[in-house]
């Protein structure tokens, strides 16, 4: 139960599979967003989808002033204090499919963190990622937010070996810094999940490009799933859960309403781009390099 911190690629059982992701609507109802949740899987499942993703606080509207309310504490031997990871426990395992289970509000003593938890098909938990770059921001007249008064940072890069292969894990603002996106591709991710709920003033700036360029630099699928949009809470998300290729290239995408979005991972192709164009052999690492400090793969 650990992520796999070295460079060497992962041999998934399958090279080439189907991906989905779940844009759901999140109430304030913490039971019924956990049985609609299972719902969406369940239908993911049953379109053929082997690798399945959740949005950042699928169990939980986004708001500083509810993180404590419906924060789970996440015990990886007893899940039995998280109603929300214990029925993505039994769904990974019925339906024997690799589950990043978007972001919910985890408490660890006295600190909340917004924490992604990885499941693989045996319905054991593989990884636990907490999200690291908080979003703090201040648009005077637009939007004003701070993650941090509620939220404590991760402090660990996330990547997880799988039945599908070396998945690198990012929640929302992770996205925005290259850095994490780039160690997860040379520990040998061929796909990043960014779990988000981008709104409405940055969705349309930053959302779409920001997942082409971490696709295109490091020749990787990105896969993006956020809240559906509700318009009556503060926080609403400007939705467009999408999988990016390796070229930068949207392969499935959506509005801002509830959908399951579906899309093809082929590993081939990934060797195909990197062999069209060898970036890896063109760096200058006799010039500049990126390293990573302290502890930086997170185990469990």
């Amino acid at each position: 139960m650990a992520e796999h911190g070295s460079s060497a690629c992962s041999h998934p059982s399958e090279r080439k599979y189907k991906i989905a992701l779940c844009q759901l609507f999140v109430s304030k109802n913490k039971l019924e967003n956990i049985r609609h949740a299972r719902e969406l899987l369940e239908a993911a499942a049953d379109g053929g989808a082997k690798l399945i993703l959740l949005p950042e606080m699928w169990n939980c509207p986004y708001s500083n002033e509810l993180f404590s309310l419906f924060a789970e504490e996440i015990d990886a031997d007893d899940l039995s204090g998280s109603p929300s990871c214990g029925m993505l426990a039994e769904v990974s395992r019925s339906r024997k499919v690799t589950l990043v289970g978007g972001s919910i509000p985890e408490r660890f003593g006295s600190h909340l963190y917004s924490t992604c938890c990885v499941f693989g098909s045996n319905g054991k938990l593989r990884a636990r990622h907490r999200k690291v770059h908080l979003f703090d921001v201040d648009i005077p007249g637009q939007l004003t937010f701070k993650e941090s008064a509620t939220l404590t940072a991760g402090d660990e890069l996330t990547i997880v070996d799988t039945d599908v292969g070396l998945l690198g894990i990012g929640i929302c603002h992770d996205i925005r810094f290259p850095e994490l996106a780039i160690l997860c591709a040379e520990r040998g991710a061929d796909v990043i999940c960014y779990l988000a709920a981008f709104e409405m003033n940055t969705g349309p700036l930053f959302w779409e490009v920001l997942q082409k360029a971490r696709a295109l630099d490091n020749q990787l699928y990105v896969a993006t799933c956020s809240p559906a949009r509700d318009l009556t809470i503060n926080h609403a998300a400007w939705g467009h859960s999408t999988v990016v290729g390796p070229f930068g290239e949207i392969l499935a995408t959506t509005g801002h309403e509830e959908a399951v979005v579906f899309a093809d991972i082929d590993y081939a192709y990934i060797r195909e781009v990197r062999l069209r164009l060898q970036l890896e052999k063109q760096k200058r690492k006799d010039m500049y390099q990126l390293v990573c400090v302290s502890n930086c793969i997170r185990h469990i």
